[in-house]
């Protein structure tokens, strides 16, 4: 199992305070929350959040800098990508998703809230057990 390093570039945080949304224990830092809206996020070893969608009037969706570690990315309908330290998810408004830790590895990234008008977000039913057993 690939152990959080202790070279991260950010504090961890407390446990994530959206942790009903979350399938296993993550962590959130919130690095800004003015203007543009950065939160460092730490999974540990097999947590996900539940599939979610970021919708906009106009503008909006998020972007994710992954930092350490390695996860998983998947849109609605499609295959789930593996994410590694250095990759870099862009995701519209409007598309229903979910990224979180692998199974074997603690996972880091940072979400951007891209600004836009009317942005919430809505949450949506957990990855099963199942689903994420066959990644």
């Amino acid at each position: 199992m690939t152990e959080l390093r202790n070279s991260a570039i950010f504090d961890r945080g407390p446990e994530n305070p959206f942790s009903e949304f979350f399938v296993g224990r993550s962590y959130l830092n919130m690095l800004s929350t003015e203007g543009v809206t950065v939160g460092n996020v730490t999974f540990e070893p097999g947590c996900r959040n539940h599939w979610h969608i970021h919708h906009a009037a106009s503008g909006g969706g998020q972007l994710l800098l992954c930092t350490s570690g390695s996860g998983w990315y998947q849109e609605w309908g499609q295959p789930a990508r593996a994410l590694q330290a250095g990759d870099v998810v862009q995701i519209p408004a409007g598309v229903k998703h979910w990224h979180g830790a692998a199974a074997d590895s603690w996972f880091v990234h940072l979400a951007v809230e891209i600004p836009g008008e009317a942005t919430k977000t809505e949450w949506c039913e957990p990855v099963s057990d199942e689903e994420y057993s066959k990644l």
